[in-house]
C-alpha cells in the first residue's frame, strides 16, 4: 500500500477530482493548505500591490494498493499539469498497515468495497 499526497492548484481541482474518479480512486482526503514556491512576485490589483510568496493549493491524501498507484500518479499528473511553475508535487510512501475500523479489516481488504474491488 502507499500514501499519494498531491499538492495542486485550486483552480485544477474540479478536474483532478474527475480523473481520479475516472481511474477507479473514489475516496480520498483534501484541505485547503498553504506554501511558500519559488515565485518571489507582487501582484498589482486597482493599484494596491499583493504579496503572491504565499499560494493557496489544495494537498490530496489517497491510500492505494501497490497496483493503483501508477493509475492515479498518471490521473494526477495528466488533469493538473498546466506547463508553468507552480503545478505542484506529488509525494509517495510507503504505507505500513490500515484498518477499516467498522469491520476489523487489514491490509489491501480494508482499502476497498467487496465486490467492487478494482
Amino acid at each position: 500500500m502507499k500514501k499519494i499526497e498531491a499538492i495542486i492548484r485550486k483552480t485544477k481541482f474540479d478536474e483532478v477530482n474527475e480523473a481520479l474518479h475516472d481511474a477507479g480512486i473514489e475516496f480520498y482526503s483534501f484541505w485547503d493548505v498553504r506554501g511558500v514556491g519559488q515565485a518571489r512576485e507582487g501582484r498589482v490589483y486597482r493599484g494596491i500591490v499583493y504579496d503572491t510568496s504565499t499560494i493557496e493549493r489544495i494537498k490530496l491524501s489517497i491510500i492505494v494498493r501497490d497496483k493503483n498507484v501508477e493509475k492515479t500518479v498518471n490521473a494526477i499528473l495528466e488533469s493538473s499539469r498546466t506547463g508553468e511553475i507552480g503545478d505542484g508535487k506529488i509525494f509517495i510512501i510507503p504505507i505500513e498497515e490500515s484498518y477499516r475500523i467498522r469491520t476489523g479489516e487489514t491490509g489491501d481488504e480494508s482499502l476497498y468495497i467487496k465486490g467492487k474491488e478494482e
